[in-house]
């Protein structure tokens, strides 16, 4: 089986981002900075709704963090989590600040978070956890502070109430071995780190930092793990394959 973790930005790079979803074809997607935009495409983006259709995955779950008018329709930004398998159960967490139903730049915070987890039913009658968070952003530096070690204490409790294996992605926002992913990186392997990446970015922006992560709890087994070089956002992609 084959997962791949991306944070979107914003599903501006709309031809790209097709065309790694439709070539890499995984089985279940972790995605932040999606645009939910019910009702064909959204003309200066990807949505949800046009991957989910390329990659034939009958399964969706958005989370949004908060919605806007986009012409005649409502924009939900969003986590998601897409798969070819039937989820069970779904559940989002606000790990900071809620949702926004009338979003404005100008006056509100977009630093709104939260936790999606969902429960995958296997083609062998197994369930997978699949957990998928955006972190929160300090804009001085990605060594974490008071916030991210309360809202990483948050996905770690959620981990520690988990009965079957857990996949976990996201863009944290934090470097490998902060104090905060630290609470996260004693339960799961953190696949980014074994694997020695020494950035998650790419040249579309000037930050170099490892921010991106995939986690898998040991009864999963790796087969592959990698960033992928194509560029398709500010962030790189990370696929993994897995049984």
């Amino acid at each position: 089986m084959k997962l791949l973790q991306l944070n979107m930005w914003g599903g501006r790079l709309e031809p790209q981002i097709l065309k790694l979803v439709t070539s890499e074809d995984p089985d279940i997607l972790c995605l932040q900075e999606a645009i939910d935009l019910k009702g064909g495409k959204g003309a200066l983006f990807v949505t949800t709704e046009e991957i989910q259709e390329a990659i034939g995955a009958k399964y969706a779950y958005v989370s949004p963090n908060f919605s806007l008018r986009f012409m005649s329709r409502t924009a939900n930004f969003s986590n998601c989590i897409l798969s070819k398998f039937p989820i069970k159960h779904k559940e989002t967490i606000f790990t900071g600040n809620q949702y926004i139903a009338d979003f404005d730049w100008l006056n509100h915070s977009s630093n709104i978070r939260n936790l999606q987890r969902v429960a995958i039913k296997l083609p062998d009658g197994r369930e997978l956890n699949v957990l998928n968070h955006h972190g929160y952003h300090n804009h001085q530096h990605k060594r974490g502070d008071e916030e991210t070690m309360r809202q990483c204490g948050i996905i770690a409790n959620k981990i520690k109430e988990l009965k079957n294996p857990v996949i976990l992605g996201g863009d944290f926002n934090l470097e490998p071995h902060s104090e905060s992913l630290e609470l996260i990186n004693k339960l799961l392997r953190n696949l980014t780190i074994e694997a020695g990446l020494t950035t998650t970015r790419t040249p579309l922006t000037h930050k170099t930092e490892v921010c991106d992560y995939i986690f898998v709890s040991e009864d999963i087994k790796v087969t592959r793990f990698k960033a992928v070089e194509e560029i398709v956002s500010d962030h790189q992609a990370l696929v993994l394959n897995f049984e």
